[in-house]
């Protein structure tokens, strides 16, 4: 079967776990992007099958439907503020993506788009501009078995740059109640973006992560009053692969509520 960028696919030498869709094809070999997942992976073309079943991939909503709704607010007397949020990804269709989620829940969120490798230098002018409550740094990451074990930052795709990033965020605010943010991608470094100051990071048992997982933490941060402690098992059980996936810190949340409206 001749298969062309574009094509959604799955990997043989997986069980055919995950569905991808090529990006790019250069002598054999195909580079792919989870269609939900944020992984990009490298595959022998010989090892793909043509995925044809696109009405069988799960799209967010039947996503979200599984997961509990965001807090409805008593508008009657009072007024609220929810924490500003900052995404970075260098994924501009899962930003698109998150960015939607946000708007559908009347959320201030701004997105910017960035390669990975580019966003320590970036942080801290992004910061600056839009001082937020909350940053998100995503896009995608792998672990790599063959290039060492999982302590060994050189056998991540991109956990090195996540790391490097959020010790620049820390830069700009050093308080993990100032300054939520959410790091990492698929199967990224969790140790090591925790100890570089990170709120919420992946992955602890180094699997993949939704799309929209650090959408759905930012909200619920977001929507999280600031004079109390936020739900943090109730957050992480509402990402895809719970805390196999997402682990983080217990901290305040970010929204302050007024009165009279």
């Amino acid at each position: 079967m001749t298969l062309k960028k574009g094509d959604l696919v799955t990997r043989n030498s997986y069980n055919n776990d995950m569905v991808f869709c090529i990006i790019d094809m250069n002598d054999g070999v195909c580079i792919l992007k989870g269609i939900n997942i944020r992984l990009i992976a490298d595959s022998p073309i010989d090892d793909l099958i043509k995925y044809d079943e696109e009405e069988d991939v799960e799209n967010d909503q039947a996503f979200l439907e599984r997961i509990s709704p965001l807090p409805v607010l008593d508008r009657c007397d009072y007024f609220y503020l929810p924490g500003k949020i900052l995404h970075i990804d260098a994924d501009k269709d899962y930003l698109d993506r998150c960015l939607t989620y946000y708007e559908k829940h009347n959320l201030w969120a701004v997105g910017v788009q960035e390669e990975e490798c580019a966003v320590p230098e970036r942080i801290l002018e992004l910061l600056h501009e839009y001082n937020p409550n909350i940053v998100v740094i995503t896009g995608h990451d792998a672990y790599y078995k063959r290039k060492g074990d999982i302590n060994d930052m050189a056998a991540y795709r991109n956990s090195q740059n996540f790391v490097d990033a959020v010790k620049e965020a820390r830069k700009f605010e050093n308080s993990h109640e100032k300054l939520l943010i959410i790091a990492g991608a698929c199967q990224s470094n969790y140790e090591e973006l925790i100890k570089a100051g990170a709120n919420f990071a992946s992955s602890p048992k180094r699997v993949n992560i939704h799309a929209l997982d650090p959408a759905i933490i930012a909200s619920k941060l977001s929507l999280s009053s600031v004079t109390k402690d936020i739900d943090l098992k109730g957050i992480l059980e509402d990402t895809k692969y719970g805390t196999n996936g997402v682990g983080g810190i217990l901290t305040k949340g970010t929204m302050y509520m007024g009165y009279p409206r």
